[in-house]
This record gives C-alpha cells, sequence and structure tokens, in this order.
C-alpha cells in the first residue's frame, strides 16, 4: 500500500508539471512556457507573463526557476493561465520584443486578449512597468517589485491596474525608485488604478515572497480590460513618495 501511494504521489507530480516546456529560438526571447489543463486551455485562457531579475539573466533557461512564477509551478501551483516565461541574455528587457512574443502566444493558441497580465522583480519590475507603460491598451494588470519606472510611462500606467511594492531597506534597488514612478502615476489621476506598499525593514530579495503567496494571483486575475476599473481600495504608504530625495 505504502508503494502503491508513492506511485500516486510521483505521478500526480508528474501530470502538473507535464506541460512546462521551453521554447529556443522562435522568438526574441527564449521562454519557459507552462499549459494549463486542457478544459482551461479550451476555454480561452488568460496570458500571465512572468519578468525575472538580473540575477536570472543568461543563456541556461534553468536559471528562470530558481524563483518567481515558474518555481511556484513546479513546487505545485496550478495557475489558470498560459504561462510565459522570457529569459533576457543580458540588459534591459525590450518592451517591443515582449509585445511580439505575447502576439506568438496568442497567434498560437486562442486566449482572452483582454485578459493578459505581466509581474516582475527587480529588472523584472522594471521590465513590467515599460512594456505595460509602452503597450497599455493590451495589458489587464501589472504587479512590480523592488522595481521602478520612466516618469514619461506615467500617464499611460495610470490607465492600468497596478501592484507596486518595495521594502524600505532594499540596497540595490532604493525604495525611491518606486516611489518615483508613483509619484509621476498619482500626477496623472491620482492613483485611482494602484495599489502602492512599501514594506517596513524589507530586503531586496524578500519581495520575492509575493509570488508564494494567493493575493497576488487573485488580484490580478480579477482583471479585465473589458470592463471598467474599479477604484483600488488601498495604497499602503510608510512613508509618502514625497519625501524621497
Amino acid at each position: 500500500m505504502r508503494v502503491l501511494l508513492t506511485v500516486a504521489f510521483l505521478m500526480v507530480g508528474l501530470v502538473s508539471t507535464a506541460q512546462l516546456s521551453t521554447v529556443k529560438g522562435k522568438s526574441a526571447y527564449n521562454y519557459w512556457i507552462n499549459l494549463p489543463s486542457d478544459s482551461i486551455l479550451n476555454s480561452n485562457p488568460p496570458i500571465l507573463i512572468f519578468l525575472h531579475g538580473r540575477s536570472l539573466s543568461g543563456t541556461d533557461l534553468n536559471r528562470v526557476k530558481q524563483y518567481g512564477v515558474i518555481s511556484e509551478i513546479e513546487k505545485g501551483r496550478q495557475i489558470p493561465a498560459i504561462v510565459i516565461a522570457p529569459q533576457v541574455a543580458s540588459g534591459a528587457w525590450d518592451p517591443d520584443k515582449l509585445l511580439s512574443l505575447l502576439e506568438d502566444i496568442q497567434a498560437q493558441y486562442k486566449t482572452d486578449t483582454n485578459r493578459v497580465y505581466v509581474c516582475g522583480m527587480s529588472l523584472g519590475g522594471y521590465g513590467t512597468l515599460h512594456f505595460v507603460g509602452k503597450h497599455s491598451n493590451k495589458i489587464a494588470a501589472g504587479v512590480a517589485l523592488c522595481g521602478g519606472g520612466n516618469s514619461k510611462d506615467a500617464c499611460n500606467l495610470s490607465e492600468v491596474p497596478l501592484w507596486i511594492e518595495h521594502g524600505t531597506a532594499d540596497k540595490p534597488v532604493p525604495v525611491s525608485e518606486s516611489r518615483n514612478i508613483v509619484n509621476a502615476i498619482k500626477a496623472c489621476n491620482g492613483g485611482k488604478n494602484l495599489i502602492y506598499k512599501e514594506i517596513p525593514g524589507a530586503s531586496h530579495g524578500a519581495m520575492e515572497r509575493e509570488f508564494r503567496s494567493d493575493a497576488m494571483y487573485t488580484w490580478m486575475f480579477s482583471k479585465t480590460r473589458e470592463t471598467e476599473v474599479a477604484v483600488e481600495a488601498e495604497t499602503i504608504l510608510v512613508n509618502p513618495p514625497a519625501s524621497s530625495k
């Protein structure tokens, strides 16, 4: 009986990761793709794009599994979406290359084009805000952890539901980076679509915890481009953005 239970457990693990695979040489970025169950895949699923941080850059796609959405999938998290996790070899994320990758996936699968989500941490946080800022008409919601953004993108960003989060003790990317883009977004429409959280005493790596909780996924998947966006209920500021010098 113990042997049978062990085999059953292993088979469940295999089923949960059976649709996780790599795609190389067919896009500007090599990437991981995880397909949901057939019942979801055949019902116009959303797309979730995960952008990694600088430490996972390179040409070894296995690095992308070290933390974040793909890591969570390998641990058994079931995500009701097509998940794409590209890898940038070096430098910053290119929003036009990300759009091209998104359109490639949309051409391969019948998906809900009103439910495209992007999330990222560190370099991926910057990439998320740059991607959403340039192609805001394509994205239903974005999550940017311990990153930053360009103020020229702020008014486009203000039209998309965003969850921005940063630790106050972040040394590699100071919290002022998030504060500055939050100030710019709020100058456009008061930040009505924005959730901003500062975590007292939290380090750069501490933001990875959001990928391990349900809250981020629940929030993202509740958003859609085709319906009027409700004003976000909370903006949690440990320190006012205006104090960022």
